[in-house]
């Protein structure tokens, strides 16, 4: 990924879906230098992603909310496996391939759009990774401006439907080739242990034909 950035001379990541901080760490730890911003909706785990994120002075978190395609509150399921919390409802079919991810609570959050969110500049060279649990449309059609001023994306892709409604990995490609990026880079994520089943992989797409 590293490679990727450095390929892109990316010196922004913008980090949707952040959890703890866990992909972000991963940059850094590999020697990434430029600016991060995560997003993270969930209470518990932004208040972690904060704790590690104040390690790195080129490390933001911004406010706590949602990412969507409009701005408002929603109300998000809390996993008991946090990563696995989602807006959208889970489907048996994550369930019987992740037992004891079940949902145990939900939280009111704020959503909004990214592009009200981040105002990027003519130097700043942006990728932005989405992992959302099913929510990868809204997020993309909530961030058409920051999408056309990014080199390139990287989103998880889920292969079966896992959350009710949600736009599987033919759509998202689409999406993202609307909007002038090709496939980089298709890696395993989610396999159903019993089966062997690819459930998710993370998709990296990257700027066919950019300019400015």
């Amino acid at each position: 990924m590293v490679g990727l950035l450095r390929k892109e001379e990316i010196n922004l990541v913008l980090d949707v879906g952040a959890n703890t901080g866990q992909f972000a760490a991963g940059l850094l730890a590999a020697g990434y230098k430029g600016r991060i911003v995560s997003f993270e909706p969930l209470s518990s785990a932004h208040a972690q992603l904060r704790a590690n994120a104040g390690q790195y002075p080129n490390w933001t978190v911004a406010d706590r909310t949602a990412l969507g395609e409009k701005s408002g509150s929603v109300e998000i399921h809390v996993s008991a496996f946090l990563p696995s919390s989602s807006i959208l409802s889970m489907l048996p079919s994550h369930l019987e391939a992740a037992p004891g991810t079940d949902y145990v609570g939900t939280e009111t959050v704020p959503v909004n759009r990214l592009d009200d969110l981040c105002a990027l500049s003519p130097t700043d060279r942006a990728f932005l990774k989405v992992d959302v649990q099913g929510y990868e449309r809204q997020v993309f059609e909530g961030a058409p401006r920051v999408l056309a001023n990014c080199r390139a994306v990287i989103t998880e892709m889920s292969l079966v439907p896992l959350y009710e409604g949600q736009v599987l990995a033919r759509g998202l490609w689409d999406i993202l080739e609307s909007h002038g990026f090709e496939p980089w880079s298709l890696e395993p994520g989610f396999r159903d242990p019993a089966t062997g089943r690819m459930l998710q992989i993370d998709g990296t797409f990257v700027r066919s034909n950019f300019t400015r």
